[in-house]
């Protein structure tokens, strides 16, 4: 892979840049460009000599931090298809992934590495991996989940340089970036670890995601960038402490959508904005907010350099205009979209459109041409002809002192089509508002029309192994709709 031959290079021009910085608690453990590509070489050669081909699909569960990327760059060096696989997948699922992504090898690096090979694994494409491995695979991760069956897409190698270098037209990462990293390593690995050492920055791996060791290793490392989800940075909004990010030029979120309050938070307490990007699996990272951050903070942004973005409408053409209460399919064109899905096994040029990917989710244009997120279509609920999206009426929920969170939903209504119901999570040690009152304290926030019939408080909402949401089954929801639609 070109992406190995640049770290090789950084190797040679910088051998004691660091590449890793892992937080020891009393100090850090600094792994360079040159020990860490001497590192997966070693590994590479290893793998080949035990048997693993060009195009094989080598899995990887591997312990988030150091263990993991050398590991990853090691499967990478050896010319196979990387799997990540989480680390705590154990037992009968961990048996699943494997028959689920029809692995040739599975590699454990949980800190101590071991090797498995499954022997003729199924072939995925019905020319016993030919066209498979005519793609040059490098990547293959299964999409989340949330509202539709799990897909495995493939990344093949051209394509991830080319969305690398793409991103990296946003970005502006160098050699003198330091990046701290929070994000899962077996959903995030491409256009973000990858992307870092492409372009020979230094990435910094705190030993936890709470607020004190973040910031803590930020100031000792003079971190320049965060790349994180609202999540994580909900909890660094909440430090009372006087430590700040002096240092940081940029900070990136992702991952799931982000919320005002949270967007605000951390303006609040840090100083300057946070940067919202859409990163899609089968595309890159086609939109940020780089330009509007200060002014419009949950907008996902402009166009990237590289990427068309489009919005569908309901007769598959280009919508003329858009707005909140106009909406359409956000599509996407550009180099190092995907090259296949696994099962079945589709190659992109047969699911894309005129080169686009349809993403499912639906959008609007503002007039500054910034992207703004309105919901899924599979979440948009159609109440006696108003259509509204799920996510809306959770943004107004979650913003409710005694909800820290929510999922709504359609239920089926004899004359209405369909009503939006609600599950809530209560905030520790709140009591449960009243039906009346927080449907009440809703109709200041939102349309009377959006707001929930029914509301249902539970102990937890389902996550996906990323964190997102999981909505519901894929065969049928609680409203019997078919979610293959």
């Amino acid at each position: 892979m070109r992406v190995l031959e640049r770290l090789r290079e950084h190797a040679k021009e910088r051998p004691e840049h660091p590449a890793l910085v892992v937080d020891a608690g009393d100090g850090s453990e600094v792994v360079s460009y040159a020990r860490l590509v001497a590192d997966f070489d070693a590994l590479g050669a290893e793998l080949r000599g035990r048997g693993v081909r060009p195009g094989d699909r080598c899995g990887l569960r591997g312990q988030q931090g150091r263990p993991f990327v050398e590991a990853a760059l090691g499967i990478l060096a050896a010319d196979a298809c990387l799997v990540p696989i989480p680390e705590d997948t154990s037992g009968d699922a961990l048996a699943a992934a494997v028959a689920e992504s029809s692995l040739h090898h599975l590699l454990d690096a949980r800190p101590e590495r071991r090797f498995e090979t499954f022997g003729a694994a199924p072939a995925v494409d019905g020319q016993d991996d030919a066209l498979f491995r005519s793609l040059a695979p490098a990547y293959m991760r299964f999409t989340s989940g949330t509202t539709h069956l799990r897909k495995g897409v493939i990344v093949g190698a051209d394509a991830v340089e080319a969305r690398l270098e793409l991103a990296n037209q946003s970005l502006e990462i160098g050699p003198g970036d330091r990046i701290l990293w929070l994000l899962p390593m077996a959903h995030h690995f491409l256009v973000s670890v990858l992307l870092y050492l492409r372009f020979g920055a230094s990435i910094l791996l705190p030993r936890s995601s709470f607020a004190s060791p973040v910031l803590d290793l930020a100031r000792r490392e003079r971190a320049t960038l965060f790349y994180a989800s609202p999540y994580h940075y909900g909890l660094l909004a909440k430090d009372t402490s006087e430590r700040g990010l002096d240092g940081v030029r940029l900070a990136v979120s992702t991952a799931d959508g982000l919320r005002e309050e949270t967007a605000l938070r951390f303006r609040a307490r840090f100083g300057f904005a946070l940067v919202q990007a859409l990163g899609i699996i089968e595309v890159g990272l086609p939109v940020m907010n780089r330009v509007s951050a200060e002014t419009k903070p949950t907008a996902l942004g402009r166009p990237a350099p590289g990427y068309r973005v489009w919005l569908r409408g309901g007769d598959g053409r280009p919508l003329a205009r858009s707005g909140p209460d106009q909406t359409g399919e956000i599509c996407i064109a550009g180099r190092g979209l995907f090259d296949a899905y696994l099962q079945p096994f589709t190659l992109a040029r047969d699911v894309l459109e005129d080169g686009s990917f349809r993403t499912g989710d639906q959008g609007w244009l503002d007039a500054d041409g910034d992207l703004h997120l309105a919901g899924r279509r599979s979440n948009r609920i159609n109440m006696a002809g108003m259509k509204f999206f799920s996510e809306e009426v959770e943004a107004a929920l979650d913003s409710h002192p005694a909800i820290a969170g929510s999922r709504v939903f359609a239920k089926p209504h004899p004359h209405l089509g369909e009503i939006p119901a609600a599950e809530i999570v209560l905030e520790a040690g709140a009591e449960a508002p009243e039906r009346q009152a927080l449907a009440a304290w809703l109709r200041e926030r939102l349309a009377a029309y959006k707001v929930p019939r029914e509301f249902a408080v539970v102990d937890a909402l389902p996550l996906t192994p990323t964190g997102k949401l999981q909505r519901f089954p894929a065969a049928a929801d609680p409203a019997g709709r078919d979610q293959h639609q």
